[in-house]
């Protein structure tokens, strides 16, 4: 373990509002020598797989945390101006106990206490303290807030509540080191203060929105976003009065040098904190099945059912051993239960008159899709490949696109959720990344310059083109940047907000399916479509939940689906095809 660890740090998750990606930051602290981070994005856990899965092949220890809202009233409480200010405070995952507080918290932050902000309480903190290690929060936190306002006693009572709750060992002061601050400067006597007299743990964090001291111009054009405001504008949010990137060790150490406990707690509290996450171990949901009857058993049963089915008596000699081979590489890969949930879902919603697509992509290739109905073509009349679908060397799950009329495709979600549970079944999160020419569109009007000068720019960039390839490939792009300060100063800033999430959705076509409540695995929050609390999307994105092994499915919504299989209907008959 280094001698400091950054335990403060917001990404591009914090949407708007961080400006670091996870891979610029991860690599930045590796060269400082450093070998842990932590993350702790404001009241979301967006990207913790991602981030622990980069930080593990980087040879960095990753924490897993969030900065948490806490709601002055309760978390239940959404009336007025009050309850729209949380307090700020910095969760941190000792365990595996911690880390799925952690996500029941964020969860239930969104789903009940969402105003404005996902907002917790001191009741809910109590409730999943276990596992969980807490920084008393940045100036924004309940104790500094206390301390500004001259209310030492409830300062005092605020300590007291954290200790008798985690006690000495998981409960520090947040202290930190913004010296143009005059608010800061103020807060942290007296937080070392409270520390000496209640012998609680100091800790210095840095409260890191951005990566490099160079990156705070365009973390403010990103804050101009985020606010509709523009870099030219009084009053209004800005960061430049002091530097809020990953700092130095050495610059860090400097800072506090008068307390060296406050560095030593650093890396004590970053060897508190091992989560583990693991990755391709499958997760899949038990399908119902009568008693005595496994899976394997009940798929067999059924693709027998469909051979006669599908093809009567005019039975391809290959049928067995095809089926056969496929059972084999589906039960040694574990996935029986895979395709009979799939299955089910999917003739039911025939069942309905639910217009269903014939399939795509490699699961075409596979016959027992084929006689499960899942399926509409014959792998065996045209050579199609079961490999490209599975194969007992594959890690990640199959993928069985599915396509359903869109009008009608929420009823087959609905269905799904009825049978497996709504605390089983979610759809999924998809981000919403500013590419080059959407960049240099938001920070022209962060910068304030006129419309039809960024619209300009904006297309002299090569669509689907990123700005390293557009600077070399587009000589009206380079002629710009190379003779208009204007037009450096915008794409040198667009170039940092390239890449960075802009927003969350819900995607198009996933939807994830759980053998336990999806909170053992995932945090949730509302969808972005509803109000609805049963209507929900992951915090984690596709790739996140395929690499923690939860069954992914694509229901894939299409305007004219019918239309597409009335005119293939039609084309057959005039063709003589069957």
């Amino acid at each position: 373990m280094g001698d400091y660890v950054h335990l403060h740090v917001h990404s591009h998750y914090s949407l708007l509002d961080g400006l670091g990606k996870l891979d610029a930051m991860l690599e930045h602290v590796k060269g400082l020598g450093m070998d842990s981070l932590a993350l702790t994005d404001h009241g979301v856990m967006y990207g913790t797989v991602e981030f622990v899965k980069l930080a593990e092949k980087a040879g960095i220890k990753p924490i897993i945390g969030m900065e948490g809202y806490l709601a002055p009233n309760g978390h239940t409480q959404k009336r007025g101006r009050v309850d729209a200010n949380p307090r700020h405070i910095t969760l941190l995952s000792q365990n595996e106990a911690g880390y799925k507080n952690l996500i029941k918290l964020s969860t239930t932050a969104h789903l009940q206490g969402y105003y404005y902000k996902p907002r917790l309480d001191y009741d809910l903190l109590q409730k999943h303290q276990e596992g969980l290690i807490v920084l008393s929060g940045c100036l924004n936190g309940d104790i500094p807030r206390a301390i500004l306002e001259n209310r030492l006693d409830d300062a005092r009572k605020l300590v007291e509540w954290h200790l008798e709750v985690f006690g000495r060992d998981r409960f520090f002061i947040e202290v930190q080191h913004h010296p143009h601050i005059q608010d800061q400067n103020t807060v942290n006597q007296a937080l070392v203060d409270l520390a000496k007299e209640y012998k609680v743990g100091l800790v210095a964090t840095g409260d890191s929105h951005y990566v490099r001291p160079d990156d705070a111009q365009a973390h403010d054009v990103l804050l101009c976003v985020q606010t509709g405001r523009t870099v030219n504008d009084k009053d209004r949010m800005s960061m430049l009065d002091e530097d809020f990137s990953i700092k130095t060790p050495t610059e860090v150490k400097e800072a506090w040098k008068d307390y060296p406990e406050a560095i030593d707690n650093t890396v004590k509290i970053a060897e508190m904190c091992n989560v583990q996450l693991q990755f391709g171990v499958n997760r899949l949901p038990r399908c119902p099945l009568p008693p005595g009857i496994s899976a394997e058993q009940m798929l067999r049963k059924q693709c027998e059912e469909g051979l006669n089915n599908r093809y009567g008596k005019n039975l391809p000699s290959e049928a067995h051993e095809r089926l056969d081979y496929e059972l084999g590489v589906i039960t040694q890969t574990g996935y029986s239960s895979y395709f009979l949930i799939v299955a089910d879902f999917v003739n039911w919603a025939k069942q309905q008159d639910i217009q269903v697509g014939p399939g795509r992509g490699s699961a075409a290739g596979s016959l027992v899709s084929y006689l499960m109905n899942i399926t509409n073509l014959d792998p065996l009349e045209y050579n199609l490949l079961f490999e490209r679908f599975l194969n007992p060397q594959r890690v990640s799950m199959p993928d069985i696109d599915l396509d359903f009329a869109d009008d009608r495709r929420g009823e087959v979600i609905k269905y799904v959720r009825q049978k497996y549970g709504d605390e089983r079944v979610t759809q999924i999160i998809t981000f919403g990344t500013m590419a080059a020419r959407a960049s240099v569109r938001d920070a022209g009007r962060g910068l304030g310059f006129p419309y039809s000068f960024c619209d300009r720019v904006a297309k002299a960039i090569p669509p689907m083109t990123n700005f390293a390839d557009a600077l070399k490939g587009s000589a009206e792009l380079r002629e710009l940047y190379d003779g208009d300060p204007q037009a450096r100063r915008l794409i040198d800033t667009a170039r940092k907000l390239e890449g960075v999430c802009r927003h969350a959705s819900t995607h198009a076509a996933g939807v994830v399916i759980t053998d336990e409540p999806l909170t053992e695995y995932v945090p949730l929050q509302l969808s972005s479509t509803s109000g609805d609390e049963h209507d929900t999307v992951t915090q984690y994105d596709m790739s996140s939940v395929e690499a923690l092994g939860l069954l992914k499915v694509d229901f894939l919504g299409l305007k004219n689906l019918t239309i597409i299989q009335n005119t293939l209907v039609r084309i057959k008959k005039r063709f003589g095809v069957e």
